[in-house]
């Protein structure tokens, strides 16, 4: 039995891992966090009995504690609970699946304590690649992506990395594909979470609208596969059906190709080097009929040429690009700003600072906070 704590076990990512655990049988929850949901983690506890268990918000905690005081689930609270949680003695790897930069500190928590990471936080390498890949490194710690795209790629590299030439990164378009900015500008959050493809959180599903989730992708693939932006090709592809493809250095192309279903990418991550049981429905391709490609109009979407020039100036700028982004979907979802705004906003806040190099930790959340408050100001 393979024991693995899930950071994050309530939303969508945490959900669906937890139904992996169900249909591969042999794998053992020691530890769950979650923010505020407290009915759903409470069900999750008394399903799976973990060890410990904890609420990212003081209160919740509390309220968590009361409702399983019957069970043997020891209840954390705060942050400081969320990575203790991370770094807890009994998990063999982590599933990072809680939203944001937020998810920053559990991740390096759990690979100082040498668990291997199932990372489904891209904001994690987005604004501390630099410091997370290192620190992996050094402690002998596998980082196995949960991004349907970069698990693509790892699975399609396999032996092969030092024959990699190109990375082709693909993107299903989101809602508003095909549409130009006089048209975007008119879009509604109700608009932007209707995905085509995928089942997703909210942020994501914005993200996936904004194309700034391609950008981000772009970046994280940067740090996890070792070549420069400019080597990393993103492309339309509608269908959603082959989740990226590499390019090596004799012309040959290999992708991997499967269902648009989070599930699969997340049991490749928790069986990793094995493959065990069917997650999903088998993939039927002449049902399919065909496949497409196109490329990003990045005039409508200037996302992805956003996050590769923050990933060019490197240092403190991914984490500007990242927190700016945050901060503008959180008030796009609460219609605090337009659809096109998302962008304008992570624009403004790019050119407004001045980045350091190689940041610290503290650097990076400085920055994140800094964008932050710069996307509050320009909207109030």
């Amino acid at each position: 039995m393979k024991k693995i704590a899930v950071l994050g076990s309530t939303g969508s990512i945490g959900t669906q891992t937890l139904d992996v655990v169900d249909k591969e049988g042999d794998l053992r929850v020691t530890a769950l966090t979650a923010h505020s949901n407290v009915e759903l983690i409470e069900k999750q506890i008394r399903k799976y009995r973990p060890d410990i268990a904890a609420m990212d918000l003081p209160d919740k905690a509390a309220e968590l504690r009361l409702r399983v005081a019957d069970t043997d689930t020891k209840v954390l609270s705060g942050p400081e609970g969320v990575t203790e949680c991370a770094a807890c003695a009994d998990a063999e790897m982590v599933v990072t699946a809680i939203v944001g930069i937020a998810g920053l500190d559990a991740t390096l928590a759990a690979i100082n304590a040498g668990k291997d990471i199932a990372l489904a936080n891209k904001e994690t390498l987005v604004t501390a690649g630099d410091i997370v890949m290192p620190l992996a490194g050094e402690r002998g710690v596998n980082i196995l992506p949960v991004d349907s795209e970069h698990s693509a790629i790892f699975q399609s590299i396999a032996d092969q990395k030092k024959f990699l030439k190109r990375i082709i990164i693909t993107a299903s378009g989101g809602p508003f594909f095909g549409m130009k900015r006089e048209e975007l500008a008119k879009k509604t959050r109700f608009d932007a979470l209707k995905h085509p493809n995928w089942t997703m959180g909210a942020k994501i599903t914005i993200d996936s609208a904004t194309l700034v989730n391609k950008g981000l992708e772009i970046i994280e693939a940067k740090h996890l596969f070792g070549l420069d932006v400019d080597h990393i090709t993103p492309v339309v592809h509608r269908e959603s059906i082959i989740h990226s493809m590499v390019e090596f250095t004799d012309g040959s192309v290999i992708g991997q190709l499967g269902v648009p279903d989070m599930r699969l990418p997340i049991a490749f991550a928790l069986t990793w080097p094995l493959r065990k049981v069917p997650v999903t429905e088998p993939l039927d391709l002449v049902k399919i009929g065909k496949l497409t490609f196109y490329d990003i109009d990045g005039e409508a979407f200037p996302a992805v040429e956003m996050a590769k020039k923050a990933a060019r100036t490197g240092g403190t700028m991914p984490a500007v690009l990242n927190g700016a982004n945050e901060e503008a979907v959180a008030a796009f979802l609460r219609d605090g700003c337009g659809f096109l705004e998302i962008t304008e906003l992570i624009q403004r806040a790019m050119e407004r600072h001045r980045p350091v190099e190689n940041p610290s930790v503290a650097d990076i959340k400085a920055a994140d906070a800094e964008a932050r408050e710069l996307v509050r100001e320009a909207l109030n």
